[in-house]
């Protein structure tokens, strides 16, 4: 879903995949791997690191790229929580705390515009994260929530599909990678 909002658009997705045949203990120490995210979701993720943990708060650096009709690099930082509703039920909220575009993709450790400034591709982002294990497995869910600059008026037939289309498709990577992953060190331990 994307709506609308003064010179920025949002964009709402939500996705599930299900795991089978693992439990939580295998995929939550995954997910909290903070600092093998560009390993794990390249090529949207090229850096990434913990910058603190105390408790169940994360602080994290994530180094962002996306590429459909341009190339673009964010420097970002989030405020992730943890919590645990049952044994079998996890959850997870990420808040972006600073998103800033670098200046040139092609060198991505440069100069970065000051937050708020650039091209507007992605200003916000919140994530919400669930994981259930039932089912002989685990669902993961994830909500994503992203605050985009709006699209200039006469180019929305042409650049609207496509901006629409990056969040819904980010995500849908996102949690595939994460069963692949999840799925390929439980193999590993099996065999």
């Amino acid at each position: 879903v994307d709506k609308d909002v003064p010179d920025g658009m949002v964009h709402h997705w939500v996705a599930v995949v299900f795991v089978p045949g693992v439990t939580l203990s295998q995929v939550l120490p995954v997910v909290k791997d903070y600092d093998r995210r560009a390993e794990l979701y390249k090529p949207e993720v090229i850096a990434s690191r913990l910058l603190s943990h105390q408790g169940n708060n994360y602080k994290i650096f994530l180094r962002l790229y996306q590429k459909k009709f341009t190339t673009v690099v964010f420097n970002s930082d989030y405020d992730v929580q943890w919590g645990e509703v049952t044994p079998q039920e996890y959850y997870s909220n990420s808040i972006s705390t600073r998103i800033s575009q670098v200046k040139d993709s092609d060198h991505p450790d440069g100069p970065e515009y000051p937050v708020g400034e650039g091209n507007g591709y992605l200003w916000r982002l919140i994530t919400y994260w669930r994981f259930a294990e039932k089912d002989n497995g685990v669902y993961i869910q994830c909500e994503a929530l992203s605050l985009t600059r709006d699209i200039p008026t006469g180019l929305g037939w042409l650049l609207k599909p496509l901006v629409t289309r990056i969040p819904r498709e980010s995500l849908n990577r996102a949690l595939g990678r994460t069963r692949d992953v999840v799925l390929e060190k439980a193999n590993a331990v099996g065999n």
